[in-house]
């Protein structure tokens, strides 16, 4: 049988929560919004939220497949939700455990995907995966590519699909598949995240509710010179970006990946400039 996932609130600090993700492949943060912050978010999506369709195209049938007709997306959320891109995206024990766990390999991390998922009644429970995996032409082994979240927009359970977690999954041999045993439901309050690797076997639970949506917020962050899965500055163009705090900016993709002093070189310039002071003195 599985152990539980480890429990933190934010009061712990980055240092537990990386631990936890070392030891355990993930955590549960209990408290990383407030319920002021969780009704924001949720006021800034809804408009949009009413409008997504669960049985919208996808660019390949394997990620049509992969989602399902019952859950709604939404692409961009730092663009839709000022609160998010402050709230989560800049959240700075998210941001602590990304420089423990990233930042060692790379001069700079940035936001992969920052996707809101609503998974209705009736969603099947996705394969278990690990997130890292998109990205199969890494050698192997590697050091850690992504860090992710879910952040829980309502109470995750059992029945209304909580994310499932395969504690210590990120040590496993790859070949290896989990035991219906050692398989854990991330079981958690609005305002909760559960915080995980890219090398951590997860996959979204089953809905088995007969009206009951679930919303929860997957972000994750990877080193900064990797290709991210979604197209952030496209998704957050320059006058969206230059509504929102710099370092959002920064964490979009806006900012260059400058390993010049560690030897290396810089990625994502501009006319040889960073594009994110390019945005703070009007020229992009």
């Amino acid at each position: 049988m599985a152990a539980g996932l480890p429990r933190l609130r934010t009061r712990d600090g980055a240092d537990a929560v990386v631990a936890a993700l070392r030891e355990h492949g993930a955590a549960i943060v209990e408290d990383l919004l407030s319920p002021a912050q969780v009704a924001r978010i949720g006021a800034e999506v809804e408009p949009h939220l009413v409008k997504a369709d669960p049985g919208r195209a996808h660019l390949n049938p394997a990620i049509a497949w992969f989602f399902g007709k019952r859950t709604r997306h939404l692409t961009s959320l730092a663009a839709k939700s000022p609160a998010f891109a402050t709230d989560v995206l800049c959240h700075p024990l998210l941001l602590s455990a990304c420089d423990a766990v990233l930042g060692p390999s790379c001069a700079r991390y940035q936001v992969n995907v920052a996707h809101l998922l609503d998974r209705g009644p009736g969603a099947e429970a996705q394969l278990l995966h690990r997130d890292e995996d998109v990205w199969i032409h890494v050698p192997r082994p590697h050091p850690e590519l992504q860090l992710a979240s879910l952040t829980a927009l309502d109470d995750f359970t059992a029945e209304n699909g909580a994310t499932r977690v395969v504690p210590g999954s990120h040590r496993w041999e790859r070949g290896r598949k989990p035991e219906p045993g050692e398989i854990v439901d991330a079981v958690m309050p609005a305002g909760a995240a559960v915080v995980y690797l890219g090398s951590t076997i997860h996959g979204g639970g089953a809905n088995s509710t007969r009206e009951r949506w679930r919303r929860g917020v997957h972000l994750s962050y990877v080193v900064g010179w990797l290709r991210t899965e979604e197209n952030n500055v496209l998704g957050t163009p320059p006058e969206v970006a230059r509504t929102l705090p710099r370092q959002a900016r920064e964490l979009l993709g806006y900012a260059v990946h400058d390993a010049i002093a560690s030897g290396g070189g810089y990625l994502g310039a501009l006319d040889l400039r960073d594009p994110v002071d390019m945005l703070e003195d009007g020229s992009l």
